[in-house]
């Protein structure tokens, strides 16, 4: 046979299969060529080897590196170490909207710095039971910490805080006016904690750690937040010198609060977020328990202890002219220079310049409106909240008189009933649906049966009802048999959730009652002010990016704004504080559409007419534009008024800040309703302000301007003493206002579709001297309405109101 012949093909069975088959002569030329082949194809997995061999190399020797990269840094800050026991700090100052320093941004008292036997041994417990388990062993460095958080860094695009050690947090809090976050700056933190254990004893560094850490509410330090959170509960403690500190004598419960309160001091705080701290609280006592310094027993007899209430605190002292307004923003400045532990440390010992929207000058002319008229400090006293329409910046805030005395923001935390004030929502909402201004609805006594067989019986004051009439009419003098209609038709879910879009940010409940503004947990001044900004507007929504409610904050619906930059303040120079994410401490306006804005300005329209014929006369300004509505609650226990203008929203809120007390007399013998003290404050504010442009394009000058005076009564002894009341009758109109709903400013039972009969006048009141108490009204006579309002009968328990309305 051949050699041809002896060559091998492929099969005609396996081309039929498309299979191919590679096979070389037999003879002795193939086998060297065979040799050669497999020789050619084997060697690229030896080079495949080699390759790896030499990576692997490269790979040891870039470990090596890095080792020991990491071991002369170690080295190199040994002899470096800061002084940590007691490091400089350099206080924040606050400036108002036209540069002029208002006061310092400090924490409560000084710190007070304890020894190690003055501190409780549960409050050790507990620190270490949460932040640290390892504590007494570990050599004060979280090597894996430290490794994931140099990946999140890379993967992330920017810096972010990982797990650390006590000694890591203590070493971070020391250093944290440096404000960086890098992996170098991880590394240098994690290298002195190393060195900071080898020199320091571990009771050491756990003193003052805690004796550093923030608690949130202005607590800096142990003994400052023992004090603050539960003086109350340890009488003589932290008095005077002789009296033993609060931190030695906290019981678990306490000391794991507290404990709790360090990884996030604004997001388990028991005052705003109860729910969220006792959970995070128990985690710390079920630790302490695991790691054998709690009993089973009591572990469970410690978490059924209650959390404290805000009236339980001893709040800080404000170092500023406007304590009010700066407890307000103090949290906000800590949450958006990254919260936690360092933003406190930037933000109060950071040397910062912290430029606020309040106006000095509209704040001095607010507290003198309210002063001039209630100036009994032991009757009703007012809370007054002023935004501007274009910014959405806060530019007065009244939260009380004395903030020493009593530090319970009214203006921020004064959650109260808001009576007919919170009627303009159910109108807007019922706009939305296309319900007429001019659709018409029968004024009479309703009587609902609700869930579980419970009846919601609604009346107007004096049981007095118009009878067939338009919504327009009703919502001029609050009919409150009307607006329940048209609560109930439009669905009170959807007037809750347009509530809350347009800045109401405390919880809305969605019974019946809140047609009538009765709601579960009352609203704000602030955020009255706000939402209502919404309607001067033209529907749309305004915060800004510094806003609470914005980015670094957890609050669903953006508020209005109080910061308007941060600076770092270095000689006498400021430098706008960059995050290192990127973010810049600049406020930018921003505006989100709530209603459209044809719907928001008919209801303006229509809340005109509640200043020009209904329950607010007493606010008019001639010549000047103003909507707005009052509100007055069942027995007189709270009045409002809340109204804007082309440039301002104001919210005037009056009542007794101390509890729900009926104030049927204190308007110099009648009743005070929205339309009398919170009109005549909104009136007397609102033309102080409107005197001159509150300021400037730029940012310049001193600050300082001639304060605002009450504009004078009318009988020109320049007193600033509020006009008298009018005496005058209500006008006749074709068709007649029913005597209805606004508490403030029915005028008397009329027959519907009559021009109402003037009712008899009653001589006013002498003119009082300055500073006196505004004369009351003859009530038959009043525009501006002391009586005649709506009223409604309390719900059966269980329902969403705790005070109902009356105007």
């Amino acid at each position: 046979m051949s050699d041809h012949e002896r060559t091998s093909t492929v099969p005609a069975e396996a081309s039929a299969e498309g299979a191919e088959v590679l096979q070389f002569p037999r003879t002795r030329e193939s086998r060297r060529f065979r040799l050669r082949f497999w020789r050619r194809r084997k060697r690229p997995k030896r080079f495949k080897v080699r390759k790896l061999r030499v990576l692997a190399v490269f790979f040891f020797l870039g470990i090596l590196a890095i080792v020991s990269a990491l071991f002369g840094m170690f080295m190199a800050v040994a002899s470096d170490l800061p002084p940590l026991e007691e490091p400089a700090h350099q206080p924040s100052v606050i400036v108002d909207a036209r540069g002029r320093e208002i006061g310092t941004l400090t924490g409560n008292e000084r710190r007070i710095y304890l020894s190690e036997t003055q501190i409780a041994p549960v409050m050790k417990h507990a620190i270490v039971a949460i932040e640290d388990r390892r504590f007494y062993t570990n050599s004060g460095v979280d090597l894996r910490g430290i490794a994931r958080a140099a990946v999140e860094d890379v993967t992330s695009g920017g810096a972010v805080q990982g797990a650390s050690t006590i000694p890591q947090q203590f070493v971070k809090i020391s250093l944290a006016a440096e404000n960086q976050r890098t992996v170098f700056q991880k590394l240098r933190e994690a290298a002195l904690a190393y060195h900071l254990t080898r020199k320091w004893s571990k009771e050491r560094i756990l003193r003052n750690y805690l004796n550093s850490i923030y608690f949130g509410n202005g607590a800096y330090g142990i003994e400052s937040a023992a004090r603050t959170y539960f003086a109350y509960n340890h009488d003589g403690c932290g008095g005077r010198e002789d009296d033993p500190p609060c931190a030695s004598v906290l019981l678990p419960h306490e000391a794991a609060l507290l404990a709790a309160m360090v990884a996030s001091p604004s997001a388990f705080d028991p005052t705003q977020h109860p729910v969220a701290a006792k959970r995070r609280r128990d985690l710390v006592l079920l630790r302490m328990t695991e790691q054998g310094y709690l009993t089973h027993d009591i572990y469970l007899s410690e978490k059924a202890e209650p959390l404290p209430t805000r009236d339980d605190l001893t709040f800080p002292k404000e170092d500023t002219e406007y304590p009010y307004f700066t407890s307000w923003i103090k949290q906000q400045v800590v949450d958006r220079l990254g919260g936690g532990q360092q933003g406190a440390q930037l933000a109060f010992e950071g040397g910062l310049r912290v430029k606020t929207t309040i106006d000095s000058r509209l704040q001095t002319a607010a507290q003198k409106a309210i002063d001039a008229w209630l100036p009994n400090k032991s009757g009703p006293r007012a809370s007054l909240v002023a935004i501007s329409n274009k910014d959405g910046a806060v530019r007065a805030m009244i939260g009380g008189d004395n903030y020493g005395v009593a530090p319970f923001n009214l203006a921020t935390q004064g959650q109260r009933q808001p009576g007919s004030s919170f009627k303009p929502f159910v109108l807007a909402e019922a706009l939305k649906q296309g319900i007429s201004p001019n659709s018409t609805w029968e004024s009479k006594k309703l009587t609902y049966t609700l869930k579980g067989g419970e009846r919601f019986t609604v009346n107007n004051y004096d049981d007095a009802y118009a009878g067939v009439t338009t919504l327009a009419n009703a919502t001029a003098f609050s009919d409150n048999a009307v607006f329940v209609q048209v609560g109930k038709k439009v669905g009170t879910k959807k007037v809750s959730k347009l509530a809350r879009r347009m800045g109401i940010r405390t919880p809305v409940s969605t019974n019946l009652a809140i047609a009538l503004g009765g709601l579960r947990t009352g609203v704000t001044p602030l955020d009255m002010a706000h939402a209502y900004e919404t309607f001067a507007s033209g529907g749309k929504l305004i915060y800004g990016s510094l806003s609470p409610g914005q980015s670094k904050h957890s609050l669903p619906v953006p508020g209005p704004v109080g910061i308007e930059r941060i600076d770092r303040l270095r000689n006498n120079k400021t430098k706008l504080v960059e995050l290192p994410d990127g973010e810049r401490m600049i406020n930018k306006v921003k505006k989100r559409t709530v209603i459209k804005p044809e719907i928001a300005n008919e209801v303006g329209q229509l809340l005109q007419g509640v200043v020009k014929k209904g329950s607010a006369t007493r606010a008019q300004i001639p010549g000047v534009m103003i909507a707005g509505k009052t509100g007055t609650t069942e027995n007189y226990g709270d009045a409002w008024f809340v109204g804007w203008t082309k440039e301002y929203t104001v919210a005037v809120w009056v009542g007794y800040p101390d509890e729900f007390k009926p104030m049927k007399t204190e308007f110099q013998g009648a009743p005070v309703a929205g339309g009398t003290f919170p009109a005549g404050i909104w009136k007397t504010f609102m033309e102080s302000l409107l005197k001159y442009d509150p300021l400037p394009k730029k940012d310049g000058g001193d600050g300082t301007g001639k304060d605002l005076e009450p504009t004078p009564s009318p009988s020109g002894d320049g007193s600033g003493t509020p006009p008298p009341a009018a005496t005058v009758a209500p006008p006749a109109s074709t068709t007649a206002p029913p005597a209805t709903g606004g508490g403030t400013g029915g005028t008397g039972n009329t027959t519907p579709q009559q021009t109402p009969t003037p009712q008899a006048t009653t001589p006013p009141a002498a003119t009082p001297p300055p500073q006196a108490t505004p004369p009351p009204a003859n009530p038959g006579t009043d525009p501006g309405g002391t009586t005649g309002g709506g009223g409604q009968t309390a719900p059966p328990a269980g329902g969403d109101t705790a005070a109902a309305t009356t105007g």
